[in-house]
């Protein structure tokens, strides 16, 4: 039976919960720094989601890494099936934001992440 695709957006950690949100999901390794739990109002904290911290580390947000970044990224996220089962269960149940604490909106995680994400069958196999 073919999943239904729900929604899912993206918004920094730092940025107000909305309605709109549905499941906040934070996918980073690392706790945003200054945010407090009530004020992150996140579902889960799904660390399992997050670039190594060699990945984290090599790429440091720099746009000249995007395109290795994400084949890396994409690499180590087709080896952690556990982690990716656990999102695609929130996305079964409907729209997710995924919180990522990065200052760059268009090279982070949560960018690479919806892309894979999307670029997957509805049914989750390849």
């Amino acid at each position: 039976m073919a999943r239904r695709r729900h929604a899912i957006h993206l918004k920094r950690a730092y940025a107000a919960a909305a309605p709109e949100d549905g499941q906040r999901l934070l996918i980073d390794a690392l706790w945003p720094r200054g945010v407090s739990k009530e004020a992150l109002q996140a579902e889960a904290w799904l660390k399992g989601l997050a670039p190594s911290t060699a990945l984290r580390t090599w790429f440091g947000h720099d746009p000249a890494r995007w395109e290795a970044f994400r084949e890396r990224y994409f690499a180590e996220l087709e080896a952690n099936p556990q982690a990716v089962a656990e999102l695609r269960a929130y996305l079964d149940r409907g729209a997710v934001t995924l919180l990522y604490g990065a200052r760059d909106e268009t090279h982070n995680n949560a960018v690479a992440l919806r892309q894979w994400l999307q670029s997957k069958p509805a049914s989750g196999r390849r």
